[in-house]
């Protein structure tokens, strides 16, 4: 499996980063992809992955959360680290109006810049979205040609959304969001609708523990050796097989992301 989301340089790693890599390994987990989140934390993200070659990509990116606090120099400094082997996708940027941490006005300047950017470095775009779609969708619009492929991270939309996303050539990542009884029973009704073709998973950790785990376990904070938790949700809900998510989700990641 590969897990193309992952905030491993979140401090709630710091005390067991090397074990958990290890763990996530030991459950079948052959390569994770590092989210960028602002400059400092894709600076953080590329030495990361130069420490575990084999296993670690990343993006590179500012988040919507982060865009008011950006300096003037970011984009040549993301520019520059999208030079690198480790850096597989612009992002994780977007557009968030769920909680405004940074101003709609500024996160569109942005995230429009981002868009712009990945276009003229010829890179995937991982791309984040919270109640502001028809605004996010509308400056992907004329860069849908213009990027070799778009991943719609975390995707928690409606149907309406999702299939807006689908036609318009987009990788859909599914979280634990999906395993979620009470917030991510929507979602699971709809993800039939995704084409395996166009399916990735990932866990977000370490946030939205998949709920499905059993026993469950001692800590709130997810890890992606908990990846293999969202597999046979996906597998139920998309009848088809385990193998099948597994199989196709991976072959989409190595060839959107350029993983060997």
């Amino acid at each position: 499996m590969i897990d193309i989301g992952v905030n491993l340089t979140n401090n709630r790693f710091d005390k067991d980063r090397p074990e958990l890599i290890k763990r996530a390994r030991l459950q079948g987990i052959e390569h994770m992809l590092v989210t960028g989140t602002n400059v400092a934390e894709s600076q953080a993200a590329v030495a990361l992955c130069r420490q575990y070659a084999d296993m670690l990509s990343c993006t590179a990116g500012v988040h919507p959360h982060d865009a008011d606090g950006v300096a003037s120099d970011y984009l040549e400094v993301l520019s520059a680290l999208a030079k690198q082997d480790q850096v597989k996708a612009i992002g994780e940027c977007g557009l968030d109006f769920n909680r405004n941490f940074s101003a709609p006005a500024q996160q569109k300047r942005v995230f429009s810049a981002q868009v712009a950017l990945a276009a003229k470095l010829d890179m995937p775009l991982f791309l984040h979205q919270r109640d502001a779609f028809d605004a996010w969708f509308e400056i992907l619009s004329a860069y849908l040609d213009k990027v070799p492929a778009m991943v719609a991270h975390c995707f928690t939309g409606d149907k309406q959304q999702l299939l807006q996303c689908v036609d318009a050539g987009m990788y859909i990542g599914i979280t634990g969001w999906v395993c979620d009884e009470r917030r991510g029973q929507a979602l699971a009704e709809i993800v039939k609708h995704i084409p395996l073709e166009q399916l990735m998973i990932e866990t977000d950790a370490p946030y939205l523990t998949p709920r499905n785990i059993r026993p469950k376990p001692k800590s709130s904070r997810n890890e992606p050796s908990y990846l293999r938790f969202i597999v046979p949700v996906l597998a139920r809900e998309m009848a088809c097989s385990e193998q099948d998510i597994i199989d196709h989700s991976k072959r989409n990641a190595k060839n959107v992301f350029g993983i060997a």
